[in-house]
């Protein structure tokens, strides 16, 4: 791979935190349904839903389709917005289901393109760019690069990006300096997680960060408290 800031990044963060082995699932579908319950909530909230889940046999495609929406409500309240997110995870099995995809996830991939595929899956009720790029790449294995709040934020601060820029002007700029690969963009992204969660905090903590060296925001902070 020839050298870019972005894979700079990359290896930095690799080297320091190693790798990640996202997404934390047994199949396909458990990591689409976890990609539509970590909407808005922390994951140790999410895992607690998908053991109910896993608990009560729902873990499969057409089973969870054919559960009633108040039992399912409630199986995955430990969520949050639950209500919603019923309503959410349906309208996803309802799509699965009218792609001949609902006991198995990955067929999506051959029918079409992945630009295709992906605009298909934002046109399902609850599903925005993060939730369908969480689909494609750690569900479908397709390189489709996911930017969240810890992305905006840091590569902000390193002032390779506007965090105010549109969601799919800043994947852009990620596809355009990667390989288009999978599981470089499933370890990449586990890994901004892992600096978002330990150091790129809202109040940061530059003194220990591994991107320090390369870091405009850092420069700005050289008297920031340890810990």
């Amino acid at each position: 791979m020839s050298s870019t800031p972005f894979l700079a990044v990359y290896r930095a963060l690799f080297d320091v935190f190693g790798p990640q082995r996202w997404w934390p699932a047994q199949t396909s579908f458990e990591v689409l349904v976890g990609a539509v319950l970590t909407q808005n909530t922390a994951w140790r909230n999410v895992e607690q839903a998908i053991a109910r889940l896993r608990a009560a046999s729902l873990l499969h495609g057409p089973t969870l389709l054919a559960t009633p929406p108040e039992r399912l409500a409630e199986l995955i309240r430990p969520a949050g917005y639950h209500q919603v997110k019923t309503r959410r995870l349906l309208a996803l099995c309802e799509f699965l289901a009218a792609h001949d995809a609902l006991a198995e996830p990955r067929r999506l991939r051959e029918r079409g393109s992945l630009p295709a595929l992906r605009r298909a899956l934002l046109g399902v009720h609850g599903v925005g760019g993060e939730t369908a790029d969480a689909i494609l790449v750690y569900g479908l294995e397709l390189p489709s690069f996911v930017v969240d709040a810890y992305t905006r934020r840091i590569f902000e601060r390193l002032g390779l990006l506007s965090g105010a820029a549109a969601y799919e002007a800043i994947q852009a700029q990620f596809h355009a300096h990667l390989p288009a690969d999978a599981a470089l963009f499933n370890e990449y992204h586990a890994l901004i997680v892992a600096l978002g969660k330990a150091f790129c905090r809202p109040q940061p903590r530059c003194r220990d960060c591994p991107l320090r060296s390369m870091c405009h925001h850092a420069d700005t902070r050289v008297s920031d408290r340890p810990g």
